[in-house]
């Protein structure tokens, strides 16, 4: 019988996707969907949703299946899971929110090949227990969502001067429409990279400098 994870590592699982091991801050993952379709706040949320639904519920699956699994087919047996929650998400937006799907175009179809969501099935789901799975799929769609908005809600505040379609500047503010075209989301893309990698940077200078004190 599987004893229960102790609520202390729930929360480490969790946590770690958002902050230490971002999937995109940290691990620079899931580039595509950063990049294209980030020209708004609203368009941001919408796919970080959508990618949460398909990694939560994959990996539900995938943990809960991992012992019918074969290994021979692992791979395979997972994408058809994703694809399935890609296309659940997929039409629910199309219903839902038509104006918002028809922005995202083709990249909730894509979900199915990115790599953070077949990565967490291979190295996570497929090798731990539902709960710890599913904490796991949580800390990282949420620090995936965190991203996406990150980067969405600064190129339309700085490209259309509004947040979420509501104007937050006069009628005098001119718009850096670099901001809301393809090379704005690589510019703001870096330098939020830039600044996560001083962070980490600064982070282990001061360990190195603490250890090295100790020691003396």
């Amino acid at each position: 019988m599987n004893t229960p994870p102790d609520p202390g590592r729930l929360y480490r699982e969790f946590a770690k996707g958002i902050w230490k091991e971002n999937p995109v801050f940290v691990q620079v993952l899931g580039m595509c969907p950063m990049l294209a379709v980030t020209n708004s706040a609203i368009n941001a949320v919408a796919m970080g949703a959508a990618t949460a639904f398909v990694l939560i519920g994959s990996s539900f699956l995938v943990s809960l299946l991992r012992s019918f699994i074969p290994k021979q087919v692992r791979i395979s047996t997972y994408i058809i899971i994703i694809a399935t929650f890609v296309t659940v998400a997929d039409f629910t937006l199309k219903a839902a929110v038509p104006s918002v799907h028809k922005e995202l175009g083709a990249f909730i179809a894509l979900i199915v090949v990115n790599c953070l969501i077949l990565g967490r099935q291979e190295a996570f789901a497929s090798r731990n227990s539902v709960r710890l799975a599913v904490a796991d799929a949580i800390g990282m769609a949420a620090g995936f969502a965190f991203a996406l908005l990150c980067l969405g809600a600064t190129r339309e505040i700085l490209g259309s001067g509004s947040l979420f379609g509501h104007l937050l500047f006069g009628e005098h503010f001119e718009p850096w429409v670099i901001m809301v075209l393809p090379p704005g989301g690589f510019i703001m893309l870096g330098v939020i990279l830039l600044f996560f990698g001083f962070l980490r940077e600064r982070k282990i200078r001061r360990r190195t400098r603490v250890s090295e004190e100790a020691a003396s």
